[in-house]
């Protein structure tokens, strides 16, 4: 097992590695617009001390714009490597200290989301498995293709209609009530966690349905293996054959699954966040692309294929952790 782990973190650093390049790749031939804009910006600040050919050049140096693609890659991979991200444009704080003040708001977003997602559709799947072809099944698989089908900006809008504009139960958008300031410290915790619910079922529902209709999936494959026909020839009761023969089978591959998608907890929700104004991760990252915030983006293309490769890793990990075969092999 360790060495399995060892090569495949070695293989996710060389692939990192040639990411990152694109990534600098992508940064180095972005119009110059941006770069000459934001010196501009600076040197017009009251009190700045430097010009804008000054601004300019040490923009430029600071990511090795002046010294051709594959040289100043190196330039900023070492930046990148020592925590030196630059400031954001946009912020105007350093990369690192904005992505610590976004980060946990979609980390907490996203784990709520992932649990009741977690509680709802396996055993939804499990269920709709076991009565196959009922009216349970049926529902089951209508719901599941509804919620892959559905776009998030009209859940996210529906929601709003009915329970913000109709009910009046929760605000449109923000993360602060009106009577924050005024509120004690359980108050605020109340008011933030208020804010939160729309976005949470926004994203919990988006996301059940593949995760309903894979869990649905594996456990029919299973029920019918042959080792789950001989368990109920012998005359195991069907609730054993089920919680300890074919539901820990079924967990094979949904255990991957969902180790893949842990990361993503870190990687923010772009467009449940921006309809929501939740101040998260990917709140940021929109904002950031919307004006042209060079520091931030790359950080975040960084950021999110570090999280790609990590969820990857795990899921090799947890497969060959629950499947003897994969050590062996």
């Amino acid at each position: 097992m360790l060495k399995y782990t060892t090569k495949r973190i070695l293989y996710s650093i060389v692939i990192l590695f040639f990411v990152m390049f694109l990534i600098y790749v992508l940064m180095y031939n972005m119009p110059m617009g941006y770069i000459e804009t934001k010196a501009r910006e600076l040197a017009s600040r009251p009190g700045a001390t430097k010009s804008y050919a000054q601004w300019l050049h040490d923009l430029n140096a600071q990511y090795g714009m002046d010294k051709g693609v594959l040289a100043g890659y190196f330039v900023w991979l070492k930046n990148a490597l020592t925590g030196n991200w630059g400031d954001s444009w946009a912020w105007t704080i350093p990369v690192t200290q904005e992505f610590h003040n976004t980060v946990w708001y979609s980390f907490i977003l996203g784990l709520v989301s992932f649990i009741f997602e977690i509680i709802i559709a396996i055993p939804l799947g499990i269920r709709a498995a076991r009565r196959q072809y009922s009216f349970t099944d049926y529902a089951t698989t209508v719901v599941s293709m509804v919620c892959i089908s559905m776009p998030t900006f009209f859940l996210a809008t529906i929601l709003k209609y009915v329970f913000s504009v109709k009910l009046g139960w929760f605000d449109l958008s923000g993360m602060q009530g009106r009577n924050y300031m005024n509120l004690s410290q359980m108050g605020k915790f109340l008011d933030v966690a208020k804010h939160f619910v729309l976005p949470a079922i926004t994203l919990t529902v988006i996301n059940i349905g593949s995760l309903m209709r894979y869990t649905r999936t594996n456990m029919l494959e299973v029920l019918n293996a042959d080792y789950i026909r001989t368990a109920r020839a012998k005359g195991v009761p069907e609730k054993q054959v089920i919680n300890r023969h074919a539901f820990r089978n079924t967990l094979i591959p949904l255990v991957t699954m969902l180790g893949g998608s842990l990361p993503s907890l870190f990687a923010g929700a772009l467009i449940t966040e921006t309809l929501f104004s939740i101040r998260g991760i990917g709140y940021a990252s929109y904002t950031s692309m919307t004006q042209g915030d060079i520091p931030f983006i790359m950080f975040y293309l960084a950021f999110i294929s570090i999280l790609t490769l990590l969820g990857n890793l795990i899921s090799d990990l947890l497969y060959a952790a629950v499947d003897p075969r994969v050590r062996l092999t």
